[in-house]
């Protein structure tokens, strides 16, 4: 019985061992699967990382370009106000204040402006007064030059060799020039900062372009206007001294705009012993204008030597504009004084009504149909009329600048005239008629902008000359 106990004891031992290797065996499999299954977890961790720094990359790289893209579009923006505003200025002065004022402080810490005399025009010009190496370089060569103690690359800007320069300092140096091209000077700019942004830096060099073309236009304006406000003036009369008549006139340019126009006054005698008073209006601003002006000033004092009469005269001058100007119009009013008549005979082509006041300060508007204005393309043939003025009157020419308002009709601003005669002392004509004059200006302009040219020509007979 022992021994078949023995035997069965080792049969089931050898069982227990048999399924202990089989136990083994199946843990050191799920061991296997357990390290494939971590390395497979761990593998996935790592392509997860990697695409989440990928993500983080591309966003990264979004916020970028879109930064880029809005710092673009903010550069862009502020380029078409800045040269919108610099362009909407024929004053050079004024130009520079206005570009100073949209870069300074964000744009640049400081801005200055050497422009070329006359004796160093071109590249090779040396500044009168000590100018940055940066500003010299730029004149001489016509390319920006940037000086920075560590330069960096801008894209799109051809040649800037940087100079040493303190660390936190950085200078930006553009040629100005025309649209022909010609450099007139140089426009230095200080970062606001260590450095120039390099995107700011295209920017600036664009604006320097156009502010450069704006401040040729603006000089070209001035040396138009110069020549025009000389021509103009040369040809404003000195008033005859004519016994038994005062003449006073006034002239006031524009003060905002093309300050240049036609307006003009005339007073001359004619052949036979009579005086001639005249006003007019070219239409228009500029040289043109003037030379308009000059032209028929110096037509109406030919005409005027036939003997004439204010419509013959008026007539006469219509044809000629129609022929030589087809393209320029003119109004004119002429009053003919004859010494020991107490009246006027006069005509107006398309011109504001002339005005009177009576020795007991009683205004009258001479609102006689007048012709049209000088030049039109319709043959016309002016009529003459007639109107009383006894000793101690003054008659008032004048041009539409003293009476049109933007806001307001022709009609009002000659009643506004009518008022200010009717309200002068029934004596200052006779003896001051000069203080007259500034005594209607005063009232009606009150110093303010104007948007034309004012003439006024006061006549005030004193009594028979004969």
């Amino acid at each position: 019985m022992l021994a078949e106990a023995l035997v069965d004891a080792d049969v089931d031992a050898g069982e227990v061992l048999r399924r202990l290797d089989e136990l083994q065996e199946l843990v050191r499999f799920h061991r296997e699967e357990m390290h494939h299954t971590n390395q497979g977890v761990l593998a996935l961790h790592a392509e997860l990382d990697a695409a989440a720094l990928r993500q983080r990359e591309l966003l990264d790289a979004e916020r970028q370009a879109h930064a880029q893209a809005e710092n673009a579009r903010r550069l862009l923006a502020f380029l078409v106000d800045a040269s919108a505003a610099v362009s909407a200025s024929l004053r050079p002065d004024d130009i520079l204040r206005r570009l100073s004022g949209l870069l300074v402080p964000d744009h640049a810490a400081h801005v200055d402006a050497w422009f070329f005399d006359e004796d160093h025009q071109g590249r090779g010009g040396r500044p009168a007064v000590p100018r940055p190496a940066a500003a010299v370089a730029a004149a001489r060569t016509g390319r920006p030059q940037l000086a920075a103690a560590r330069p960096s690359a801008l894209p799109g800007i051809d040649d800037l060799p940087p100079s040493a320069l303190a660390p936190d300092t950085a200078i930006l140096s553009i040629p100005l020039t025309t649209p022909r091209p010609e450099v007139t000077g140089v426009l230095t700019l200080t970062a606001p900062g260590p450095a120039f942004d390099p995107d700011t830096c295209i920017m600036l060099v664009e604006l320097a372009r156009r502010a450069g073309v704006a401040l040729e236009h603006a000089r070209r304006y001035e040396q138009h206007e110069d020549t025009a406000r000389a021509l103009q003036r040369a040809q404003l009369t000195d008033l005859p001294a004519t016994p038994g008549l005062l003449l006073a006139a006034r002239y006031l340019p524009a003060t905002r705009g093309l300050n240049i126009g036609g307006d003009w006054y005339d007073a001359f005698s004619q052949p036979d012993g009579s005086l001639l008073a005249v006003i007019g209006d070219v239409t228009g601003h500029g040289l043109d204008a003037a030379v308009l002006m000059g032209q028929l000033r110096t037509a109406l004092r030919a005409y005027a030597v036939t003997g004439d009469g204010p419509a013959g005269i008026l007539t006469r001058m219509h044809g000629m504009l129609r022929h030589q100007q087809p393209e320029l119009y003119a109004t004119a009013a002429l009053a003919r004084f004859t010494p020991g008549e107490p009246g006027i005979t006069w005509a107006s082509a398309g011109h504001p009504p002339p005005l009177v006041r009576l020795p007991d300060g009683t205004v009258r508007v001479l609102d006689a149909a007048p012709g049209p204005m000088l030049g039109v393309p319709v043959p016309h043939q002016y009529r003459e009329h007639s109107a009383q003025l006894p000793p101690g009157s003054t008659l008032a020419l004048y041009t539409d600048g003293l009476v049109e308002r933007r806001t307001e009709g022709l009609d009002a601003g000659v009643g506004r005239l009518t008022q200010a005669l009717r309200s002068l002392s029934a004596v200052a004509p006779a003896h001051d008629l000069d203080a007259a004059a500034e005594g209607l200006l005063k009232p009606l302009l009150h110093e303010s902008e104007r948007d034309d040219d004012v003439c006024l020509l006061l006549c005030h007979p004193t009594g028979p000359t004969r």
